[in-house]
């Protein structure tokens, strides 16, 4: 590896943590115009034009309150709990591929961070690594209302991420590759993966909103029974941790639908009217992050269009209609693709 090309790298998680934190900033300020919108009201208008100062605002807000930590906490791990999601979020954007690789003086500079040939496995282990750091929280906090918020989070995830790791399996099937560089190549043109999994992409659109813990999956923080669940003990930026990872599992999950099942950062056609491989690269990454901010409204607009689940409907949704749905179209899957084998045996 050249020195060039190891700043490049440097460069490039500077960048996408940049981003990343960012666009999860601005999304607090989203929601709260997109709920306005749809309950007919204003939104925040007071920290800048248009409110567009809200997020700093916030921001400042949780830095500037009291650091309180509970007597009867387990202090160590009341500290590492937040710490670990936030890490964990925003480990998952680093096998996103943002873009097709930028080419400069002969010089290939790929704009993704790593490309390992098993990315989805990656990208589900460090999913399911979130997991431990809300555990931790809600137990170390020592308050009943936090450790049953924390086990409601365990087992929703641990539910939902069997279901979205089945309609991956499918995924891979059609695609033949664990790779997200490799899955947002293939979908060229129109040959985008919703085409062919219709079915996987809803299942996992489903199971994305219940690992983020948005609504109408949100039970794991339900205030009109367990005060603010798993994070109820937490104040300060530890409770900001909390909540700001919410934001950036919601940026790369819309990330992830967008490279999985739209075409990532390919748009149709755009080879007829542009033929610059680093313009290509460009627009690239403009149309991914369009797909993505078309996928961050849907989360929004879901959040404050339906009702929360009853906790057994929440579970009967996973174990019962998901998983199911998931093994289903995994034989379908394999049927079709294995279609000509099967009529030869049927007829021959």
């Amino acid at each position: 590896m050249t020195l060039s090309f190891l700043i490049y790298k440097i460069i490039l998680v500077v960048v996408v943590f940049a981003v990343t934190l960012v666009v999860a900033m601005y999304s607090t300020y989203a929601e709260r115009k997109v709920a306005a919108f749809l309950q007919d009201r204003i939104g925040p208008n007071r920290a800048g034009p248009f409110g567009i100062l809200q997020p700093l605002a916030d921001g400042i807000k949780m830095f500037m309150k009291e650091e309180v930590i509970p007597g009867a906490s387990n202090k160590a791990l009341f500290i590492i709990g937040p710490s670990l999601v936030l890490l964990t979020a925003c480990m998952t954007g680093v096998v996103i591929p943002w873009g097709s690789p930028l080419i400069i003086d002969g010089t290939v500079y790929p704009l993704q961070i790593t490309d390992v040939n098993i990315g989805i496995l990656y990208l589900f282990g460090v999913i399911s690594l979130g997991v431990y750091g809300i555990m931790i929280g809600g137990w170390a906090s020592n308050n009943k209302y936090s450790l049953l918020g924390a086990i409601r989070a365990s087992s929703q995830m641990i539910s939902y991420e069997v279901a979205m790791g089945l309609s991956i399996i499918a995924l891979v099937m059609t695609t033949g590759t664990l790779s997200l560089s490799q899955i947002a190549e293939q979908q060229h043109g129109w040959h985008w993966n919703v085409l062919v999994q219709p079915l996987g992409f809803f299942i996992f659109i489903i199971c994305a909103f219940a690992e983020t813990n948005r609504a109408p999956f949100d039970l794991p923080e339900c205030e009109t029974e367990l005060v603010g669940g798993y994070h109820t003990e937490y104040s300060s930026m530890k409770l900001g941790f909390f909540l700001f990872a919410e934001y950036i599992n919601m940026f790369i999950s819309s990330a992830v639908i967008a490279t999985f099942y739209f075409g990532g950062y390919n748009m149709p056609f755009i080879e007829r009217f542009v033929q610059d491989p680093n313009w290509l690269a460009i627009l690239g990454v403009v149309f991914l992050f369009m797909k993505i901010v078309f996928f961050i409204f849907v989360f929004m607009w879901v959040r404050w269009t339906l009702p929360r689940f009853r906790y057994d409907q929440l579970m009967n949704l996973g174990w019962k209609i998901l998983i199911p749905l998931s093994l289903l179209n995994i034989v379908i899957t394999g049927a079709v693709m294995m279609r000509e084998e099967i009529f030869q045996l049927l007829f021959k």
